[in-house]
């Protein structure tokens, strides 16, 4: 018993540790994309070829200046972004980046839980992620901090229902809320030829879930200055900017364990794939930040409502009555 707590913590550590280096050299990567598409260098000065720059601005958070509204809840403005950092790294703990390997004569296998309803727990998380926005846009007490929570907030739960769809129509096909199970299953054939609506779904899903371009309407700086996190600054803004990329490397690879095979591919199977399938979608998260223009809130919300969710029902259908024939 003690092995196992000790094996599972070392892994946990371990999931941590490469987690935030993933989310500090992806705000290097995007502002360095973002750079080469605008036609402009990008950060280059700090340490070789710029490497060392997301270390840099990580000291300059940590040490500037904490400061609180004065008529501010300061238990929950506390609480908000702590909220919406740890449900984005609670995800990891059910999320396989590779199979079972040997290691010095013991099975070990690349992911700390096989929960058999991981899934659930998966889109648990991102909906407690919620209160951290909601939370932390109320606690601010500022009449701008608050409208961008409850829009931000609105368009959070609008999209978790394309997800879900999406998700609904992955566990039909594959028979199984086990996220291993659901990577096994694609062995021979990956989700996404049998899910393209589903793909397309979950995709565009993850776009709003995450506020990128063209869903980033909780950050419309020039509407609501900064949107929920108005007030925050230093070390509680570094969280929530923690959360945000967190999420884009999560839903990144989600998208590979659901739809492409997880660490299924061509040669050999292993945690290589997933690394390389999970960088290719953060490069076009980042793509898609460059190219499309922001669209409107109303747009944003009659596109999930009048669209996605019809769609994804329609989908979650066929796929039902597809898995019932063949299964008869």
């Amino acid at each position: 018993m003690i092995s196992v707590v000790l094996v599972a913590a070392i892994k946990s550590v371990l999931v941590v540790v490469m987690v935030l280096a993933g989310f500090a050299y992806a705000t290097l990567l995007e502002r360095r994309l973002l750079a080469r598409f605008q036609l402009r260098y990008g950060p280059n000065r700090v340490g070789p070829f710029g490497l060392l720059q997301p270390i840099a601005d990580g000291i300059k958070l940590i040490f500037k200046e904490s400061f609180m509204p004065a008529t501010a809840d300061r238990l929950v403005y506390w609480l908000a972004p702590a909220i919406s950092m740890v449900a984005a790294l609670f995800v990891y703990a059910v999320i396989p980046i590779g199979p079972e390997i040997r290691f010095f004569g013991t099975t070990v296998p690349l992911y700390i839980a096989d929960v058999n309803v991981g899934i659930l727990l998966v889109l648990g998380a991102s909906s407690i992620g919620v209160y951290g926005v909601i939370l932390g846009g109320w606690s601010s007490n500022n009449k701008y901090a608050l409208l961008g929570c409850l829009r931000s907030s609105a368009q959070l739960i609008s999209y978790e229902l394309a997800i879900g769809l999406a998700v609904v129509s992955v566990v039909l096909t594959a028979g199984s809320l086990s996220l291993v199970d659901i990577v096994n299953a694609q062995q021979r054939l990956w989700f996404v030829a049998l899910q393209p609506v589903g793909f397309l779904l979950f995709f565009i899903g993850a776009l709003a879930e995450t506020n990128r371009a063209p869903f980033d309407l909780p950050e419309a700086e020039q509407e609501l200055i900064a949107g929920f996190h108005t007030e925050y600054g230093g070390f509680k803004f570094a969280m929530f900017y923690v959360g945000e990329y967190v999420g884009i490397i999560t839903m990144s690879l989600l998208v590979t364990t659901l739809f492409l095979g997880g660490w299924h591919g061509p040669l050999l199977p292993g945690p290589h794939w997933v690394a390389i399938k999970t960088f290719a979608f953060v490069c076009l998260f980042i793509w898609i930040r460059a190219t499309m223009p922001r669209v409107r809130h109303d747009q944003l919300m009659a596109f999930g409502w009048k669209v996605l969710v019809p769609l994804g029902l329609l989908n979650v259908v066929a796929t039902a009555v597809i898995v019932a024939l063949v299964g008869g």
